[in-house]
């Protein structure tokens, strides 16, 4: 068995590779492998929409069934890679079939942090598929007593303001680091987000490591915290974080450090192997040091570069990082990196919830912006950024000063 290219994994970065290589007339057999069964969904609803019956089960494929048929894509779910042979160009499947490739893309994505201790007791959840999803929903619709929602994490604050509003749960959310969203946002912002989980009713546990996750009486759980604090709850959400799925590269021998080692180009360390997506660490544009980045964008605009590189019109990833979060009303959306030490510039009024957070480096120049329910501002600031174009301080900071203006220059 044999295809020109078999892509392990088959969330957004597997699927946008594989169209993105019939897009550019890639005309080899291509083979998409996901261990998930069913058709290749969009994650980030399940934590808000889906959860609340928003967003239906219907709406959620990446790809219609008939996508993949009319693309000649053969997706192959509900079966998982077991090994890759760099030497003999191959893989193993799960189904004891072994596939020749040409070229192999790992779109193989992460996985939620493994909890460290005993046994979880029953109605501990971590969100990663539909199922999951599903079964936090069903949980959160029949119990009466509270949920814990360990890590604050864009994720986990997601699920914290999907119980509160949608399901009126009492919700504690528990986090280890000082602050919610050490690792996504700036203080300034994770200040912001803080207040509007208080003012929704979400009780917030700050520089609280967990001890222990143990069976209560009955339905009860009861978290335990460091101080041993204990919180009774009827449902445990992990929202630890996630690690990237790279045990088949490094059986394989590939480069990998916290994430599979990728030039720009999205190459591994094997000039006929790819990463892409959460699983890859890669050159970010304008960052002096490898980044492992988890968002939809960068899968998506990875997975380009890749097929590109396929196709034999190789084009070098220098996108400029963006993420968003939809959460108690507000949408929060950030482009670029925040680094520590940068200087923050509030642009707005911080009392209207419309407002931005311009970040800059020390050298003055534009390293990320952050806003608040201003969409077509963050559009601007992608530009902004692309374009290695900085405003000073003074006129990111000015309401008035006519941002676009700088584009024409």
């Amino acid at each position: 068995m044999s295809a020109g290219t078999v892509i392990i994994g088959a969330s957004h970065a597997g699927v946008t590779c594989a169209a993105a290589l019939r897009e550019a007339g890639y005309t080899d057999r291509i083979l998409l492998v996901s261990e998930e069964e069913g058709i290749p969904c969009h994650r980030p609803p399940l934590s808000k929409g889906y959860m609340t019956g928003a967003v239906s089960v219907d709406s959620l494929p990446l790809k219609s069934a008939s996508f993949y048929q009319e693309d000649n894509i053969d997706l192959l779910t509900g079966v998982k890679v077991t090994a890759v042979n760099p030497g003999q160009k191959n893989v193993v499947l799960s189904n004891g079939k072994i596939v020749s490739y040409n070229y192999l893309v790992l779109a193989t994505g992460s996985k939620p942090r493994p909890w460290h201790g005993a046994d979880l007791p029953e109605h501990v959840y971590t969100l990663r598929t539909v199922q999951d999803a599903s079964n936090i929903a069903r949980r959160a619709a029949s119990l009466s007593g509270a949920v814990v929602v360990i890590g604050g994490g864009y994720v986990g604050l997601e699920l914290a303001a999907t119980l509160r509003t949608h399901f009126k749960k009492e919700v504690h959310i528990v986090e280890m680091a000082p602050r919610l969203l050490r690792r996504a946002a700036s203080a300034e912002l994770s200040e912001y987000v803080a207040e509007l989980h208080k003012k929704a009713g979400n009780s917030l546990h700050l520089s609280c490591p967990v001890r222990a996750i143990n069976a209560g009486h009955k339905t009860i759980i009861d978290v335990v915290l460091h101080d041993d604090t204990v919180i009774n709850a009827e449902m445990v959400i992990l929202g630890t974080g996630i690690v990237p799925e790279q045990t088949l590269a490094g059986e394989a021998g590939l480069a990998c450090q916290d994430g599979i080692v990728v030039d720009k180009f999205c190459k591994t360390s094997d000039e006929f192997i790819f990463a892409i997506g959460d699983c890859s660490r890669s050159p970010v544009a304008h960052h002096a040091q490898t980044l492992r980045l988890e968002c939809v964008q960068n899968a998506m605009d990875q997975a380009r570069v890749a097929a590109s590189v396929i196709v034999g019109e190789a084009k070098e990833y220098a996108a400029v990082p963006w993420f968003w979060s939809d959460q108690l009303g507000v949408k929060f959306q950030t482009a670029g990196i925040i680094e520590d030490g940068m200087t923050c510039v509030v642009r707005g009024e911080k009392s209207s919830g419309k407002y931005a957070l311009f970040h800059f480096y020390s050298n003055g120049r534009l390293g990320a912006v952050e806003t608040i329910n201003q969409p077509a501002l963050h559009m601007l600031a992608r530009r902004l950024l692309a374009a290695e174009i900085s405003p000073d301080m003074q006129q990111a900071g000015d309401v008035q000063f006519d941002l676009k203006g700088l584009i024409g220059k």
